[in-house]
């Protein structure tokens, strides 16, 4: 039933604790799990492939990529070598807590018209994490170049995160963290843009799971760990206030100009400096504290002339 799909780089003790933790869930007549090597360059591979060995793991299947294509290529290199009615691609800083491939079976069976299907994320001390979207847009980047109360009610009902629910609720988007595809959805979608090497590859596919027709439902009784950070550091420099990635800002510009044209991303890219602007004023006169990254004000223009390029 379930393929899970683990891209690794550099991280092999998180990938063997994310299959300890499937272990006890995997019915391995029905289930398998695929960990696809984005070309470590270091001994991830052969640590992983002895953890597999000693540990008897005959449901995993181990492949080594000939590349590190990035996050999507990694996915589809995994899912393209096993069949499976649905996917279920996990970071390799992911835990399963109990009960949760049942629950996301029960998920499936109840909502066929779901193609995209997450779990509710969480740390360690079963606090949540805000893991459900609503699309980026030029005006959600003038609200968060801004951060200010008038544009924040201006625009209310338009900011990209969701606050955590307990019930089951329909996103536009969700963190591909840990998130299920259907079979029959990827087969109608297709694989994932790999012109995305990390980040914003899942609110693209969200966009193209619906206007292809199918549902997105966030279902947090199945429940994983996910201790972020462990496959990037993105999130730690963007706290930090420092630079991140140019990787970070090509996939933005990849993603806009995808949804909303060279044009919309000109426009996204005009709105942020404006609420800019407004955010430097307010930290100029006393009353507010810095929030933007490093540098911020020109990564957002990489790529600015071809933002399609791989």
């Amino acid at each position: 039933m379930f393929a899970f799909i683990l891209v690794n780089y550099k991280t092999p003790q998180l990938v063997i604790d994310c299959l300890a933790s499937l272990a006890p869930q995997i019915d391995g007549a029905r289930d398998c799990a695929v960990v696809v090597d984005n070309l470590s360059g270091d001994d991830s591979a052969a640590i992983i492939q002895q953890a597999i060995r000693d540990r008897g793991w005959t449901w995993v299947t181990f492949v080594q990529s000939a590349v590190n294509g990035g996050f999507s290529a990694g996915n589809n290199l995994g899912m393209a070598a096993v069949d499976a009615e649905a996917y279920w691609l996990t970071n390799s800083d992911t835990i399963f807590r109990r009960d949760a491939v049942n629950q996301m079976q029960q998920a499936l069976a109840l909502h066929p018209e779901a193609g995209m299907i997450s779990p509710r994320l969480e740390w360690p001390d079963e606090q949540p994490q805000i893991s459900c979207f609503r699309p980026h847009s030029p005006i959600t980047e003038l609200m968060d170049a801004a951060k200010t109360g008038p544009i924040d009610k201006l625009f209310k009902g338009r900011e990209v995160a969701i606050p955590v629910s307990d019930a089951p609720i329909r996103p536009q988007w969700t963190s591909f963290a840990s998130v299920v595809l259907r079979q029959a959805c990827v087969a109608q979608v297709g694989p994932m843009d790999e012109g995305f090497f990390m980040y914003y590859e899942d609110v693209d596919y969200g966009r193209r799971v619906t206007q292809a027709g199918w549902q997105i439902l966030h279902w947090p009784a199945a429940r994983v760990i996910h201790l972020r950070g462990g496959t990037s550091d993105v999130k730690a420099k963007t706290k930090a206030r420092k630079r991140r990635p140019t990787y970070y800002y090509a996939a933005r510009s990849r993603y806009l100009a995808k949804h909303y044209g060279k044009v919309g991303l000109w426009g996204a890219n005009g709105l942020w400096l404006f609420g800019r602007a407004i955010s430097k004023t307010r930290e100029l006169l006393g009353n507010k504290a810095p929030h933007t990254c490093a540098h911020e004000a020109e990564d957002i223009w990489t790529n600015w002339r071809n933002p399609l390029q791989s």
